[in-house]
C-alpha cells in the first residue's frame, strides 16, 4: 500500500502489482477501452481519510475502487472512483456506482517500469507507472 498525508488528509492506494515479464502489455493483456482493475487480484483502491477534490472534482470521505480505461486511440486514460470498494477485478464493474470519473493524458516512458506501480507525492500528486504507460492526477484537500 502507497500512503502518504496531505494537508492532514490521508491518501493510502492499496493494490496487487503484476510485473510485465517480457509481455506486451496495452492491448492484448490489458484490454483498450475497457474497464481495467489497474492491478492485478482484486480491484486497486484508493481512501481518503476526509473530503477531497481530485481533479477540481469533489469526493466523499471514504475508500473506494479505483479503475481505469486506457483508450486505444490517442493518450487519454479515464480515471474512474467506484463506490464499491470491495471488488474481485473489474467483473462487476457497474458504473452507476462511480462517485466520479476524469480523464488525464498519459505519456511513454523511455525506461520499462517492471512492476506496476502507484506513488503518492507530498504535495498529492499520484503518479502511476507501469510497463512505459505514465499518468497522473491530484488529490487535495477539499
Amino acid at each position: 500500500a502507497e500512503a502518504t498525508t496531505v494537508d492532514g488528509v490521508t491518501i493510502a492506494i492499496h493494490y496487487s502489482s503484476p510485473s510485465v515479464k517480457g509481455r506486451e502489455i496495452w492491448g492484448p493483456l490489458v484490454e483498450f477501452d475497457k474497464v481495467w482493475r489497474t492491478g492485478a487480484n482484486e480491484a486497486t483502491t484508493i481512501e481518503v481519510s476526509k473530503d477531497v477534490m481530485i481533479e477540481g472534482k469533489k469526493l466523499a470521505a471514504g475508500k473506494y475502487a479505483l479503475f481505469t480505461i486506457i483508450s486505444k486511440e490517442g493518450n487519454d486514460v479515464t480515471v474512474i472512483i467506484n463506490k464499491e470498494a470491495n471488488q474481485w477485478g473489474a467483473f462487476k464493474y457497474k458504473e452507476t456506482e462511480d462517485a466520479l470519473r476524469f480523464k488525464v493524458k498519459s505519456t511513454k516512458a523511455s525506461d520499462v517500469q517492471e512492476t506496476m506501480k502507484f506513488d503518492v507525492s507530498k504535495t498529492g500528486k499520484v503518479d502511476f507507472a507501469w510497463e512505459k504507460l505514465r499518468f497522473s492526477f491530484t488529490v487535495k484537500g477539499a
